[in-house]
Formats: structure tokens, C-alpha cells, sequence
């Protein structure tokens, strides 16, 4: 194995997605009892449903008998049926029953893929293995969305990029005054400024040196052993109702090299009837202001060439985006050396 090789696998585990974590795939609502769900994660076609007890379970879409995808199927008691020929598995992977053939050969034999599935404020979360950690780490969480005095809603949305475009544009604070700079919330600030790079007990945040709450102004990212996210805040002025600065959770999906699916928390720190007010003018007003915001950036960033990375010319403003892509690296270089390790091993 030569060093180019090496890290051609490293370049390319980092633009596919990193193993060793959970990832939201789904709103809660979305996974039913009685419908199966498709969803691609990390270029993996995988199938979640609800079992008899409410549990989500989550295998591969793929029907070992001849490859057709369960996510077409039924829920059968619990399993999952095929729509082809209604072959049924379970959520460990197992056939359970071939109904064109009693006695089949192919029950009781396990056969795909299983994954840990754990539900969160609203959102579904899937664990992909890594050779590193082949079991799931707890999900680390925000505060914000462990505490009864912050409230909010999930929206999530598809994007035609890799996720590392998203990312980046979250790392990077400067772009507020600009691309959102007609935005009911965006629209001050400075168009000029330095950035600050600061570490945190968890990770990192990135910060304007000469402006505080005119925009968005700063982000903060938090790395833990299973997962990673970050949060920023949105200055409100008073027409937006009770209950300060709006705080964005977010969280970033690879469902394959060029599309991901991105996970915002849009919250305050509200209580009483103002809580209860503040929901309903999010929903009557402000909700369709903040798609807004999320479809500038999605726009842009799709329009952006497959190598723009390549291409790009960083300044003193890209500090947060480089730190995020030295993360990123750096956790797909150990992965990587991990997997070429046990390769070593086995031979």
C-alpha cells in the first residue's frame, strides 16, 4: 500500500461520510408502524420501520432473495415484507419466512445488515459502524435539546452537494451579511471584519472579532466520540416575539458523495404563555423567513462544481472551515489506518 494510496482512501472516506456515527436520517413522524421507510446514508440504501412495540429497527434495503428493495414492501407483524415475491425479515436481518416456499432454506438464516437505531427530539438517528467502534457510543446532545426550557421545531432539508459544502457554510460566519443580507433576520451588520478561532472543552467555535449579535456572527461545533454538531444564534428584534436571540442546532447527513440531508433545531429560550406565543408566530409568520434563509444557502451551494475545493483560494475568514476539514481528516486518517490494520491481520 503506498502513501498516494493511502491517502486517496483517506480524501475519499472523508467525502463519503466518516463510520463510527450516528447520523439523523429521518423525522420521527416519518418512520411508521405501518409503512416501511427508505433512506440512503453514507451511499448505504437502508429500510427503517416500527416493530410491534413502537421500536425502530433498520437493515439494509435489500431483499436477500433477489435484491429488490424492501422499502417497497409491507410491515408484516412487526417484520418487514417484500413487495416482489413477499419474502419477510425482521430488524436483526433474519428471513423469517418465505411464503412461496414453506420450509425454505433461506429461514432462519441472518442475511443483512442491522443498525442501531436510537429517536431524539423529534429525529431518527442511525449508527454506522466503524471498524474502530462497531458499537454504538451514547448520542451526545445539545443542552438545548435536553432541557425543558428550550423549545422549537426540526426542519430538515435535501441538498444536491456533498455535506462538506454544508458544513463549511456553517463554519463560516462571514457569509451572513452577504448572501442573506435581504433576510428578515440578517440584514445588518458589517461587511467587513476578522475572524477569531477559539477552542471549547468539546471542539471549537469561530467567531467575528468586531461584531457581536447583528448577525450571524459566530458558530460553535461540538465533536464527541459518536457524532458532531454545531449551534449558532440569529438576532431577533423585538417584532419577533418573546424570548430573545433564535438558536439554530444542526446537524449534517452524507447520503451519498453528492447529496446530504441537513437537520436544523430552530429554538428559544422561552416558558409560559410566551412559549406557547412564540410557537404560534413561528409557525403564522416567521417559519416561511427562515425557509427562506435555508433555500439562499441551498441554492448556492448546489451550484457550486464538484472541485471547488480544489480550485479555492482560503483567507483569514476560512479559519473555522479549515478547522472542520482538519476534524475531518484527521478521524478518517485513524479509520482508515484501522482498517488497513485489521486487513493486515487477517492476512
Amino acid at each position: 500500500m503506498t502513501v498516494i494510496d493511502k491517502k486517496t482512501l483517506i480524501e475519499d472516506r472523508v467525502n463519503q461520510g466518516l463510520l463510527g456515527q450516528w447520523y439523523p436520517v429521518a423525522k420521527s413522524v416519518e418512520v411508521k408502524a405501518t409503512k416501511p421507510y427508505g433512506a440512503k446514508l453514507l451511499g448505504q440504501k437502508v429500510v427503517l420501520w416500527r416493530d410491534q412495540t413502537g421500536a425502530i429497527r433498520c437493515i439494509e434495503d435489500f431483499c436477500p432473495h433477489r435484491g429488490a428493495p424492501l422499502s417497497y414492501g409491507e410491515v408484516h407483524e412487526g417484520n418487514i415484507g417484500c413487495r416482489y415475491h413477499g419474502v419477510i425479515v425482521d430488524g436483526d436481518g433474519v428471513v423469517k419466512r418465505v411464503p412461496a416456499m414453506p420450509e425454505c432454506a433461506l429461514e432462519g438464516r441472518k442475511a443483512l445488515k442491522s443498525f442501531e437505531v436510537t429517536e431524539a427530539n423529534d429525529a431518527v438517528f442511525v449508527y454506522m459502524p466503524s471498524v474502530e467502534q462497531p458499537t454504538a457510543p451514547a448520542l451526545v446532545l445539545p443542552k438545548e435539546l435536553t432541557s425543558d426550557d428550550w423549545t422549537g421545531f426540526l426542519c430538515t432539508s435535501v441538498w444536491e452537494t456533498n455535506y462538506r459544502y454544508a458544513l463549511d457554510n456553517l463554519a463560516d460566519p462571514m457569509h451572513g451579511c452577504y448572501l442573506h443580507s435581504e433576510s428578515f433576520t440578517l440584514a445588518f451588520g458589517s461587511k467587513q471584519d476578522l475572524m477569531q478561532l477559539d477552542k471549547t472543552d468539546a471542539g471549537f467555535r469561530v467567531s467575528r472579532v468586531g461584531q457581536v449579535g447583528e448577525n450571524f456572527d459566530w458558530t460553535e461545533f461540538e465533536i464527541h466520540p459518536g457524532n458532531m454538531f454545531c449551534f449558532l444564534d440569529i438576532p431577533y428584534p423585538q417584532a419577533a416575539g418573546p424570548g430573545g436571540f433564535m438558536r439554530i442546532v444542526g446537524f449534517t447527513t452524507p447520503i451519498d458523495e453528492r447529496t446530504c440531508k441537513v437537520f436544523f433545531w430552530r429554538l428559544r429560550q422561552v416558558s409560559g404563555l410566551a412559549r406557547e406565543s412564540w410557537r404560534f408566530l413561528y409557525r403564522a409568520q416567521l417559519e416561511e423567513n427562515h425557509w427562506n434563509v435555508l433555500e439562499q444557502d441551498r441554492v448556492m451551494l448546489e451550484g457550486m462544481p464538484d472541485d471547488a475545493r480544489k480550485r479555492e483560494m482560503l483567507y483569514q475568514h476560512d479559519l473555522g472551515v479549515s478547522r472542520v476539514r482538519q476534524l475531518l481528516t484527521k478521524a478518517a486518517k485513524s479509520q482508515i489506518e484501522a482498517e488497513l490494520a485489521l486487513k493486515v491481520a487477517a492476512e
